[in-house]
Parts: C-alpha cells; structure tokens; sequence
C-alpha cells in the first residue's frame, strides 16, 4: 500500500497536534520533495508547542528542524539530488543576498527553517529549497552502524556547537567548559574534545555528567553541587594540576536555561570566549563590565552554515561523534506523547520521530 503523503500540525501552542494528509508534489524549480526517515525532537521544538515562542509561519504549522531523508522528486535545477540520501539544513539560507556572499548565511534575511518559516519535518514528506542539502554516503553510515533517520540530529543538535566551536576558534591545548549537558551539549562536549582541547562538562543531572567522561569530558562537575566562586575555583585547580591554561576559556552555553547563562557568564575569565548555543525566553541579570574587564566575547550563534554540515557530519561518520547511543527512534504517530514526555524531562537520550511505513 502505498504511503499518503501526511503531516502532524500544531494549531495552537500546548494543543495536540493533528494528522492531516497533503500533496507535496510537484516540486517547483530549485526544489525537491524529501521522504522523510527521521525528524528529531529539538529544545526549540518544544519552546514552540509550549513555551509560546513565536512561529513566522501562520498556524496551523508543522514543526521539526532536524531532518534526513531521501530525495524522491527533483524539480528544474535541483535533478543531481533525485533519490539521493540527505540532510536537510535546519535554518536554509538563500544563496544570493549580501550576507550569503559575505559567509554569514545563517542571518540571512530570506532564510527558510523548516518548521518556523517553512512546514517542518514531523511528516512523511517534505518540500523544500535544495540549497544547502547535505548529500549522506550511505556506504559510510552502515559502516558506522546507524541508520538515515539517526543522522536526522545533525542538522541542529551536531551542527551547532561545531559551527560554534568553529567560530569560538576552538585548538589543540585550550580548555573548554560546556555547561548543560543533554541534547546539543553532549555533542558540544564531544565536538570540543575533537577539536583537541581538554573539556570540562557541567550539569545539574549527574547521570549525564557520569556519560560524559566516555565521550571526552576530562572533569565533570555538578553545579547543583559546586556553585559560584566555588566552581571557577575549582576549574582553575583542575587547569593548573593538568597543565591546561587558565586564561582563554572556551565556554559553551549549552543548557538554554537562565540558570546556565549565569553560570557560563560567571566563568568568564582573561581572554575568554563565551558561546551561547541554548536558547531561553527567561531574562538573566549581568554585568556586562565584566566581557570588558577580562577582554573576553560573547558570541551566539544561530544554526550552522551549511558548507560546515559535511565536516560535522564526517565527525560522526567518522566516530568521533558517538550519535547512536543518544538517540532513540519513537513512531511519528506517537508525536503527542513524545513531546509530552521530552517537556517533561523524561527521556534520557534525544527523540527522533520516524514516520510510519
């Protein structure tokens, strides 16, 4: 039997979302229509559906930013893609702007992401620009033993902190400190830890702290436990017994909590570079002073350029990136339940959505 082309939509925030059939087809010049193997389920997913985050979509909307799957219809201009196996950017820029052509396509003012400005992934299928599309070596995924729908979580979760470990100018010998560790900071952790520094992982949950060390952390400190001066005092004593420096930290936001910012900001030090990488509409209460007195920065940093998704994505395929064990597949059709139970911080690993055969 063949599969109706269908797609889950949010009506309203906190609503349950709804089924509906759609006819994707046919693609118009410059696009491709995507069968989808796997959506994941993203912080923004869920600021969204609950937190009252404003779409630029008008509702009803269907959301999902983190999407792989394979190309079954190419319009005029875009044919090199037809039945090929890709990642589809979650923030598409339009290739033609000044700010494209000056490598800052990830503000681009006529940028699609998908499920905020464009229907998103929690769906069979998709239609949307090829730019930007990652093509996924098939051959080196098996090898890696994931599955096309597993790499879904590249384009947000993986290509994030790369992009921000990438503008950080993250080498060999710095000291990275990555606060908050689910979801996109596990992978900040690992991604830091390839770029050759030495990380420090922190987090309030210490189940996730405990993974951490197999996956790179060099120390891992529970700031529900260790506070304030007491933790920067305590980074610096592990700086200092390992050899690593105690100026030009690297220090990634990766929490998306107002508790996190104050702590990140708080590790501010000599030439240190913080990124903020999660994203909260909680307000925090700085001394800006402080970015000047110690001659540090503060960088966001908005989805990924997509000529760096290869790169990300050869980290993973490479195993330098460990995805399979932080990641679970769950039925599309279960989408309700799931975003229930990610909202309630009850799933250890992040949630891919696969569309039913």
């Amino acid at each position: 039997m063949t599969q109706v082309p269908h797609r889950w939509l949010m009506a309203a925030s906190g609503e349950p979302m709804i089924k509906a059939d759609f006819d994707p087809f046919p693609p118009s010049d410059g696009e491709v229509v995507v069968k989808v193997a796997g959506c994941g389920v993203c912080h923004t997913d869920l600021g969204f559906y609950y937190g009252g985050v404003r779409v630029k979509h008008a509702l009803p909307l269907t959301l999902g930013h983190e999407i792989s799957g394979r190309v079954v219809a190419a319009g005029a201009g875009a044919s090199e893609w037809q039945g090929k196996a890709v990642i589809i950017p979650s923030v598409i820029p339009c290739g033609e702007c000044a700010l494209c052509a000056s490598g800052r396509g990830t503000i681009c003012r006529l940028q699609k992401m998908p499920g905020n400005d464009i229907h998103g992934g929690f769906a069979s299928h998709i239609r949307i620009p090829a730019r930007g599309l990652c093509l996924v070596d098939e051959e080196r995924l098996a090898a890696a033993g994931l599955a096309l729908a597993d790499v879904s979580v590249v384009a947000d979760a993986v290509t994030t902190p790369y992009q921000a470990a990438t503008e950080a100018e993250v080498r060999p010998g710095d000291l990275a400190i990555v606060v908050g560790t689910g979801g996109v900071g596990g992978y900040a952790v690992q991604i830091a830890r390839a770029f050759g520094a030495a990380v420090v992982a922190l987090d309030v949950d210490q189940a996730k702290l405990d993974a951490m060390a197999g996956y790179g952390a060099a120390l891992a400190i529970n700031v529900g436990q260790v506070k304030g001066r007491d933790l920067k005092k305590a980074i610096l004593e592990f700086a200092g017994k390992n050899g690593h420096p105690d100026t030009g930290w690297k220090i990634f936001e990766c929490s998306g909590t107002a508790a996190g910012q104050d702590t990140a900001f708080g590790l501010l030090t000599y030439g240190a570079t913080l990124s903020v990488v999660g994203f909260t509409m909680d307000k925090v209460e700085l001394r800006l002073s402080n970015l000047m007195a110690f001659h540090a920065r503060a960088l966001g940093n908005w989805g990924c350029l997509t000529e760096l998704y290869p790169r990300a994505l050869d980290l993973v395929l490479d195993r330098r990136i460990a995805l399979g064990p932080l990641v679970e597949r769950y039925p599309l059709s279960d989408i309700n339940e799931v975003f229930a139970a990610a909202h309630a911080h009850k799933l250890a690993r992040r949630a891919i959505l696969v569309p039913n055969p």
